[in-house]
């Protein structure tokens, strides 16, 4: 267990809170805010409990130098919109200006910083000490809400708990790994795990530790077509990795050996262009009629044998869409899985920028248990691996 942010005296002090505000960003506006209203109960609770929230975050990849397209400025602006508050907005995150501006801010006994964008350093993300220490030279006390970036050993993250007392989990961070470490290390059963995506290569590890874990695993979207190749099965042109076939073999003998069921798809969405409008038809797999066409989505019979799988189930974990569901014609699957997954009586898990799209497409985000902010975060956590933003927290 970890320190929480509940378990900090906050009155009076300074506290830097290190969120995931890396939010969608057109010539100044916020594409979706889903991140920082995820942050607001950490960000309340400082402000409730008499702190001063000295706020942090990476936007983009400004590659270490300042992009104006890249500021945090349209964020500060929705951060004091959706907490009804003022937030003072910093030009940059260190130096004597900003030092002097939260002292300014924690002196007014009420208030929030919001500081520039962490990527216009180069340090930030090589967790170079002398920026680690000048940023927690900001605060008294350190708050780890950002999941989405606990995976990257950067200075705001890992380097930083090494110049403060105490670094404790936000209430999103516990959150998250709350959820996810259930799933993994207490799951009511049957657990089913969906993946989906493009690449076996960006699952591969989480396949193999999910594969000691659950009861069934059902593999969707354009990975599915490595496993198809490897059996010899025509794929016509649909993404396939072939230096991954042997991996894909493997993950099935693993599977079998293990008496978990592995589920791919029995029937596809063919088409020869992925654009709309353009002609498209149902084959079952392994139908030589694909010819030079390419699968983008389920087919019908794997709808209905997902629903089937899935709605047994007490715990679910879904990452990646079935299909290239960003062109209506070919999101039939994806919805499906996104219904059934809400419709589980049980703990149901989203991760995933596409996934966690879906489910707000499909208009169920409001019956999903938990909807997961880290993306590779997630994926990684769920691989087994240690998140360097999690392990640098302190314990309990």
């Amino acid at each position: 267990m970890k320190l929480s942010i509940t378990d900090l005296d906050v009155m009076g002090r300074r506290v830097f809170i290190r969120v995931d505000f890396n939010v969608p960003l057109k010539d100044g506006r916020i594409g979706d805010d889903t991140r920082i209203r995820a942050s607001l109960p950490s960000i309340r609770y400082v402000m409730e409990h008499g702190g001063t929230a000295v706020v942090a975050s990476h936007l983009g990849r400004p590659k270490g130098k300042p992009n104006r397209e890249m500021s945090l400025r349209p964020v500060a602006d929705r951060l004091a919109d959706l907490l009804d508050t003022p937030v003072t907005f910093t030009e940059d995150c260190v130096g004597d200006e900003v030092q002097q501006t939260v002292s300014d801010v924690h002196k007014s006994g009420k208030g929030i910083v919001l500081l520039e964008n962490l990527r216009f350093h180069a340090e930030e993300e090589k967790n170079d000490r002398e920026f680690s220490k000048k940023l927690a030279s900001l605060a008294d006390e350190y708050v780890n809400d950002a999941f989405g970036a606990a995976h990257r050993a950067h200075a705001s993250v890992e380097g930083i708990t090494h110049y403060v007392k105490r670094a404790a989990a936000g209430l999103l961070m516990e959150k998250e790994l709350r959820y996810l470490g259930h799933a993994l290390h207490s799951p009511e059963r049957p657990f089913v795990a969906i993946l989906g995506g493009a690449k076996v290569s960006d699952k591969i590890d989480v396949i193999q530790n999910l594969l000691g874990k659950v009861d069934r695993l059902i593999i969707g979207g354009a990975m599915a077509y490595t496993f198809f190749k490897a059996r010899g099965i025509p794929v016509g042109r649909s993404l396939v990795e072939d230096d991954k076939l042997e991996e894909a073999r493997q993950i099935e003998a693993n599977a079998a050996t293990r008496g978990v069921a592995l589920d791919l798809p029995v029937d596809h969405v063919v088409t020869d262009r992925i654009e709309p409008g353009t002609a498209h038809e149902v084959l079952e797999i392994g139908d030589a009629r694909i010819g030079n066409r390419m699968g983008v989505d389920i087919g019908p019979a794997s709808i209905k044998r997902c629903e089937a799988a899935i709605a047994g189930a007490k715990t679910v974990v879904w990452n990646g869409p079935m299909g290239v569901f960003e062109i209506d014609a070919f999101a039939a699957g994806t919805t499906a899985v996104a219904r059934a997954v809400a419709n589980v009586n049980g703990t149901t898990i989203v991760g995933g920028g596409d996934s966690i799209a879906a489910v707000k497409k499909a208009g169920v985000a409001d019956r999903i248990t938990h909807i997961s902010t880290g993306g590779g975060a997630s994926l990684e956590f769920l691989a087994g691996r240690t998140l360097p933003g999690v392990a640098a927290l302190t314990d309990k």
